[in-house]
C-alpha cells in the first residue's frame, strides 16, 4: 500500500506540497516543486526488516567564507524501525514508537532540544 499522493509537510509555519516523484517496489519519494524538500519512505529486507521515513531539507544561505555568495546547505531527519523478521507485530512496534514519541515530544520537545545542543 502506498502513501497518499501528494504528501504535505509544515516547516516553520509554511506548508509544502510533496507530490510523488519516484516509486519503486520498496521506496517512494515525494518532492516539493522547488526541489528543496524531499520525503522518502523506504523498506529493506534481509535478516532484519528496516523501515525508514526520512525528510531531506535544503536551503540557500550566505556562504560564511564568501559572504557575497550564497550556497546551498542541507539537513536530514529520519526515523528508522529496525525489527527482526519475526517476533514483533506491527502493533508492538507501534507501541514502542508511541513510547519513544512521548519521550521526545514531552516538555515542548525538550529531549530533541537537548540532543541538538549536544547533550547525551
Amino acid at each position: 500500500m502506498a502513501f497518499t499522493d501528494p504528501q504535505s509537510i509544515t516547516i516553520s509555519g509554511t506548508t509544502s506540497s510533496l507530490p510523488l516523484t519516484t516509486r519503486d517496489r520498496d521506496e517512494g519519494q515525494y518532492t516539493s516543486a522547488d526541489g528543496l524538500i524531499r520525503l522518502t519512505a523506504s523498506h529493506s529486507y534481509g535478516k532484519r526488516t528496516r523501515r525508514v521515513l526520512r525528510v531531506d531539507h535544503s536551503k540557500v544561505t550566505a556562504d560564511p567564507f564568501i559572504p557575497a555568495q550564497n550556497t546551498k546547505v542541507s539537513m536530514s531527519n529520519y526515523i528508522v524501525f529496525d525489527v527482526p523478521v519475526v517476533g514483533y507485530t506491527n502493533a508492538e512496534a507501534l507501541a514502542v514508537y508511541n513510547g519513544f514519541k512521548t519521550l521526545f515530544t514531552a516538555s515542548t520537545d525538550a529531549a530533541i532540544s537537548k540532543i541538538l545542543g549536544g547533550e547525551s
